[in-house]
């Protein structure tokens, strides 16, 4: 088991790459996925499927061209289809379009992936349907733009939510084990111990 990250796009948004002997998962291609593409070609790894954590255009530009050059489906939470059409999910508000795509919802619970456990939490509050993926074998949560090491994700875009957000974490990200490893989509990995402990945005709560 390993994870590669790609920074992609004019954001550098982190675009997760999971692989389990030679099938892979990919998280949030928000650019040019050329980089993995070649990562793919160069090792043989068979992309099994593409998983988009919430709809806004860093996440989800590299999409279209992915999918089409591997013949793999994209999953996601239709609950958020709406973003699309807002100027942060087409990409209107930086200038650019986000080519158009197709995806499959994706249901909250336990599934398997690549041969491996994963969770899917319902994790709105920075973006209508925001998703994130648990993944217990590997010790981490893909949370997208939730929350970041000592902040948490904007909600001044449309349909973003700072209490709802806040409900996200206390019940979804912060119930998972300490050692977890909460892999963002922009900057570095933390833990769900060192946000619960040095989090600002949730230094007066009670866990």
């Amino acid at each position: 088991m390993d994870i590669k990250v790609f920074g992609l796009g004019p954001l550098e948004t982190n675009c997760y790459v999971i692989v389990n002997e030679n099938r892979a998962v990919v998280i949030d291609p928000g650019g040019d996925p050329a980089q993995v593409l070649e990562f793919l070609k160069k090792t043989g790894i068979k992309l099994d499927r593409i998983l988009n954590t919430h709809f806004h255009f860093d996440h989800i530009f590299g999409n279209a061209e992915l999918s089409a050059a591997t013949g793999t489906a994209i999953y996601a939470a239709d609950s958020g289809l709406s973003v699309l059409d807002t100027s942060v999910g087409n990409g209107s508000m930086m200038g650019i379009q986000v080519p158009a795509f197709e995806s499959k919802d994706i249901a909250v619970g336990t599934t398997e992936m690549i041969g491996l456990e994963c969770t899917v939490l319902a994790t709105p509050g920075h973006a209508p349907g925001s998703l994130t993926f648990y993944f217990p074998a590997l010790e981490s949560a893909f949370v997208g733009d939730l929350i970041f090491r000592r902040s948490i994700g904007r909600t001044d875009f449309e349909g973003g939510d700072t209490a709802l957000l806040q409900k996200s974490v206390l019940e979804q990200i912060f119930t998972l084990p300490g050692n977890t490893a909460l892999l963002s989509g922009h900057g570095p990995a933390t833990t769900v111990s060192e946000e619960k402990n040095h989090n600002p945005f949730f230094s007066s709560m009670q866990f």
